[in-house]
């Protein structure tokens, strides 16, 4: 294999140092590593072997002990040969550690330096620990998720983590790393959870601004209050869901399921009985008895492909195989393991098929000829089994 080989994609070439972490990181490094760039792993010499999972491919990986000052030392000479190093500990940590940003952007005032937090590099609770349900808690984005009248429920880690955190990174990288290229001054990105987590939350806030956004749990239009927003059991068990929000889509809806109900097909978004809360708690049952009464299948066969606006709610089982899914190659196929196919996608610049994370030979060759680390590193690491 010919080490100095670059992946395809928008990024190939760049070269991203990647402190290894958990959740956001790792889904950061696995966006921009993906889309081309050499992103090197460094992980602690007691890391688990995680190669087989998408989070972790398309690296190169090398087992370093950052309070060594011989190994920390070596990620500083890769630093002087990168564009890009990221980190995601608490503020502090890697000042402590010797590479913060002051040392690396002085081995390398070029440099973008991304740090990925949860409550960010200050304010009163920046040292303190928490996971993604917290940071989406303190934004509002929690509060509007769930049944109304029940509790919120949290959206897996898909809003914090990876939403709001490691795709706000990856973002975050490659503005500051164009910046870079024009002025030649890096800089410090810093990337929290919350920040994000409140971003996307920009929809939200403008509903609230202009009235439409109600407080309770689970009480807006978006959030499945509504009886044409909404997930519905079919008579087997399984879901479908419904976003006929426009009139015409709304009004496709009832012919497709023969209503010809005058007080029902008032009900749709652009009406006022659309906006009302009271209509809607009278309508979903309506709906659901309808939807009750076909297998999922059933309604995919009526509804599917039309401007109802419709799906079926897939597992991550049968998402694979859905034919739109299979006709995108939306999952593909990485050593017998299926894995979510790189995007977005590009018509100039396309990407490689992902391969799991290089080591040991693989590293070796990688850390001669693609980021040109001196050899007598190289013979350091070596003879410290770090490859």
């Amino acid at each position: 294999m010919n080490h100095s080989t670059r992946r395809g994609g928008p990024l190939s070439g760049v070269r991203i140092i990647e402190v290894a972490g958990l959740g956001p990181g790792p889904f950061c490094g696995m966006m921009l590593a993906d889309m081309g760039a050499d992103v090197l792993t460094i992980e602690r010499s007691t890391a688990n072997d995680t190669r087989q999972e998408p989070l972790t491919r398309n690296r190169t990986r090398l087992a370093l002990d950052l309070k060594n000052p011989s190994d920390r030392e070596v990620l500083l000479e890769l630093v002087e040969h990168a564009e890009v190093l990221f980190e995601g500990y608490r503020p502090g940590v890697a000042e402590r550690l010797g590479f913060g940003p002051d040392v690396c952007l002085k081995r390398n005032p070029k440099l973008v330096y991304g740090r990925m937090t949860g409550w960010g590099q200050t304010g009163p609770l920046a040292n303190a620990a928490g996971h993604d349900i917290n940071y989406i808690a303190l934004t509002g984005a929690l509060h509007g998720i769930g049944r109304n009248g029940e509790k919120p429920v949290p959206p897996l880690n898909l809003v914090g983590d990876f939403g709001g955190g490691g795709m706000m990174l990856a973002f975050g990288i490659v503005c500051a790393l164009l910046e870079a290229r024009r002025s030649g001054q890096g800089q410090v990105v810093d990337a929290a959870m919350v920040d994000g987590a409140i971003a996307l939350m920009a929809m939200s806030i403008g509903f609230k601004a202009g009235g439409t956004h109600p407080d309770g749990v689970g009480s807006s239009i978006l959030s499945g209050a509504a009886h044409y927003y909404d997930t519905y059991e079919t008579s087997d068990g399984k879901y479908i869901s419904i976003g006929s929000l426009e009139p015409q889509f709304f009004a496709l809806l009832m012919q497709k399921l023969e209503l010809t109900d005058s007080d029902m097909a008032r009900t749709g978004m652009t009406s006022a009985q659309g906006f009302d809360a009271n209509v809607w708690k009278t309508m979903k049952p309506r709906v659901a008895e309808i939807f009750r009464k076909r297998t999922r299948d059933e309604w995919c066969a009526l509804l599917e492909g039309t401007d109802v606006c419709f799906a079926p709610v897939l597992s991550l089982s049968e998402a694979p195989f859905h034919p739109h899914n299979q006709a995108r190659q939306a999952f593909v196929d990485v050593a017998g393991q299926l894995q979510n196919a790189p995007a977005p996608r590009f018509s100039g610049t396309p990407t490689d098929h992902p391969r799991h994370a290089q080591q040991g030979s693989q590293a070796l060759g990688a850390l001669g000829e693609r980021w040109a680390l001196p050899s007598s590193a190289i013979d350091r690491l070596v003879g410290a089994s770090r490859l």
